[in-house]
């Protein structure tokens, strides 16, 4: 039961933090009262958080790979916690970007560590279900946020509700720092060389890229989704709201079924690109019901809501996995910077694509974005699923160290023993 409870803290502590980061918007209202700000410049605040958490993802990724991920996310959330609490209490358009800038930085500690410690605990068997869920935390942190934050910010303004993501960032380090365990691994024997750069192979490179490029797709369908289903096909504000509910469900379901078929199939990579090929489809036929709009043009836009979210897991499991546990939380950190960079870029280049060529130009392109991710997915080789009747105890973490010969013959005179587990396999160039 061990490595669920680090998949529940992993995921709890990446809910607070997308919390935080997303309920943000939500106090756009409380701040232009408040403060005496802009439009203009209430959207600078809001920037502040993720331009913080873009600058850190790498440096706390390598903190990861040298001092371990409970003590990484602890530390960070109890930063982001106090860089909170200060928030509540200063006024003004600098020191308050500049605080909500340093608990940006302070949160990304999370998205660096977390999918490290979950990965971490899991063998590859269950790796792909358990990052399914802990992607969950991006849509539930989005939800709690959209729930809470907008009758806080109304009563309790802007200090109440940075009071409230404080609080909540608080509870899950002190939860992280006394109930979480890193993974076992084995130390590195003296005068062994360092484990080798994983980024002097492409495939690492390929995941990052088509990762960013199926970002577009996703993002465009948030950002797009409500405003698209009131111009194009009349609804209200209130009920396109409630449709998309169902696409945000849809996306947090998607997430952990691509991540359990990842794991039947034994690969990361061939279901992410068949996925690409229907988000493809599917962002094909949204910008055609936007051209001829009907009530296929809804379940169209529901579908493409829920299912551009489903290759997230995948893409970070499938980094974690090529780069193994030395250098998995670095290139997390670059997979989460190129995934933010992207997301941040497509709301405000593809709205003003849309705003000059309607939105089935914009749609099209993002569709033709996940084509173009088909083929930058790499083919990693696949390596034999060990034997389901010699799983590990429930309760190991898998040795992501171990390195065994891939192309070395068995030996037939070696004695067997039917009942040891298999060797483990090598993470560095699993799929």
């Amino acid at each position: 039961m061990r490595r669920w409870m680090m998949l529940a803290l992993g995921t709890a502590a990446q809910t607070v933090a997308c919390t935080f980061l997303y309920g943000l918007p939500y106090t756009s209202e409380a701040l232009r009262r408040d403060n005496g700000l802009s439009l203009g410049q209430v959207g600078l605040l809001v920037a502040c958080p993720t331009a913080g958490l873009l600058l850190t993802l790498i440096v706390w990724g390598a903190l990861a790979d040298r001092f371990g991920e409970r003590t990484v996310i602890t530390s960070g959330l109890a930063m982001t916690a106090v860089l909170l609490s200060l928030a509540a209490t200063v006024n003004g358009l600098v020191p308050l970007g500049v605080l909500l800038a340093l608990a940006g930085a302070a949160s990304a500690s999370v998205s660096a560590a977390s999918g490290r410690l979950v990965i971490g605990w899991f063998s590859a068997r269950e790796r792909g279900l358990a990052m399914g869920i802990r992607q969950t935390s991006t849509p539930l942190g989005m939800g709690l946020a959209a729930l809470v934050v907008p009758t806080l910010a109304a009563h309790d303004g802007v200090g109440g509700t940075v009071l409230f993501c404080a609080a909540l960032c608080g509870v899950v380090a002190v939860l992280v720092g006394s109930l979480a365990t890193d993974p076992p691994r084995t130390a590195r024997p003296a005068g062994q060389e360092p484990a080798a750069n994983p980024y002097r192979d492409s495939a690492l490179w390929r995941i990052h890229a088509s990762s960013a490029l199926l970002c577009v797709p996703q993002f465009a369908t948030n950002a797009f989704a409500m405003v698209f289903l009131i111009d194009v096909r009349g609804w209200s504000a209130v009920h396109a709201g409630r449709l998309l509910v169902l696409s945000q469900v849809l996306g947090a379901v998607s997430r952990v079924l691509a991540g359990r078929w990842s794991d039947r199939v034994g690969s990361r990579v061939r279901p992410m690109r068949q996925l690409s090929a229907c988000i493809a489809l599917v962002m094909g036929a949204t910008a055609l019901g936007a051209l001829r709009p009907s009530p296929l043009t809804d379940l169209a836009m529901v579908l493409a809501c829920g299912i551009t979210a489903s290759t997230n897991g995948l893409a970070f499991t499938a980094t974690a996995e090529l780069a193994g546990s030395a250098w998995s939380g670095r290139a997390m950190g670059v997979q989460n910077t190129g995934q933010n960079l992207a997301a941040s870029l497509t709301p405000p280049l593809l709205g003003g694509l849309i705003a000059s060529a309607g939105y089935a130009r914009g749609f099209m392109l993002a569709g033709a974005l996940a084509v173009a991710a088909f083929f930058v997915i790499p083919a990693v080789r696949i390596p034999a699923a060990p034997s389901p009747t010699a799983a590990p105890s429930p309760n190991a973490a898998p040795n992501l160290n171990a390195a065994p010969n891939p192309t070395a013959p068995p030996n037939p005179t070696a004695p067997t023993n039917p009942t040891a587990p298999p060797a483990p396999e090598r993470d560095s160039r699993t799929d």
